[in-house]
């Protein structure tokens, strides 16, 4: 069974001016994100700078998360990593925690074979209880998580359940599709792809946009689950222009800059990410307000 359908927002994680992880702010956006319809907090994937974040601080953003979120909503921890023993113990701190599954994101640099990503995955996930999503970003990590495989682990594997596909190459999630059988869902991993791989059999899309924008990503899918499609893309469309300025740059550089547009102190990202450029603020400042999300 999905762990969630629809909208799941990839949550940034606000820092204070000294660095320190804002956890007054991070309350503050759970409760818009569940006002807004959001339906899964996605906490310390990329959007929130996991690369950056010290094992207890990571695990501590989790905990509060969960405990903010009180079962409202599903809370999924990204727990990936390129060393497959510690990903194991994150994953198995982050069901303790209560997490209600996990985020896994391919191995980075070493760049595993497609053997490597099935033994990768089916160690961690034969080491929790808890759902698992894969996390297939080839342009951040080097490698990719082809359809045969994705398939092989969700038939074997019990509970790698979903895949968040990042790729941009639709003609490979099409082939996901037709080979999954059910045996793994598919959520968009890109906010300008949400209805093309929702009209592919995809249930959803783990969401930069939804940080700026819940309650409409939250209807794009809703929309596609609901075959309105005309309705879908409507608001797919209307989003193009706002989820290029949140990609004009590397994210979550520009949904942080966003995100303080909003009045959100959500701080600048750690290095070596730093402030958007003041000439792309203006294009997204622009893009926020055309779409009606400032």
């Amino acid at each position: 069974m999905a762990i969630f359908k629809g909208a799941g927002v990839a949550m940034v994680t606000p820092m204070k001016e000294n660095g320190e992880i804002n956890y007054k702010v991070l309350g503050d956006l759970i409760e818009d994100q569940i006002k807004g319809h959001t339906d899964a907090i996605i906490i310390c994937g990329t959007t929130g700078e996991a690369p950056t974040l010290e094992d207890d601080e990571h695990l501590e953003a989790i905990r509060y998360t969960v405990d903010k979120t009180a079962g409202r909503i599903p809370v999924i921890a990204g727990t990936g990593s390129n060393n497959t023993a510690h990903a194991i113990m994150m994953s198995k701190e982050a069901q303790k925690i209560g997490a209600d599954g996990v985020l896994l994101v391919a191995p980075y640099y070493n760049k595993a074979t497609q053997n490597g990503l099935f033994k990768h995955f089916s160690a961690i996930a034969g080491a929790i209880d808890i759902p698992c999503i894969l996390y297939n970003v080839p342009s951040r990590t080097g490698s990719n998580i082809l359809p045969e495989t994705a398939v092989r682990l969700g038939k074997e594997v019990e509970n790698i359940v979903a895949i968040k596909e990042a790729s941009g190459n639709i003609s490979q999630v099409g082939k996901l599709a037709a080979l999954a059988e059910g045996a793994i869902d598919i959520y968009s991993g890109n906010d300008d792809q949400i209805v093309p791989i929702c009209s592919l059999g995809g249930i959803g899309v783990i969401s930069v946009l939804s940080n700026v924008a819940p309650l409409d990503t939250h209807n794009i899918v809703q929309y596609c689950l609901m075959n309105r499609y005309d309705k879908a893309r409507q608001l797919q469309h209307k989003a193009l222009d706002l989820v290029n300025a949140l990609f004009c740059e590397v994210n979550p550089i520009p949904v942080k800059a966003a995100l303080q547009m909003q009045g959100f102190a959500v701080g600048n990202p750690r290095l070596p990410l730093t402030e958007m450029e003041p000439e792309h603020k203006a294009v997204l400042r622009k893009a926020m307000v055309e779409f009606g999300c400032l």
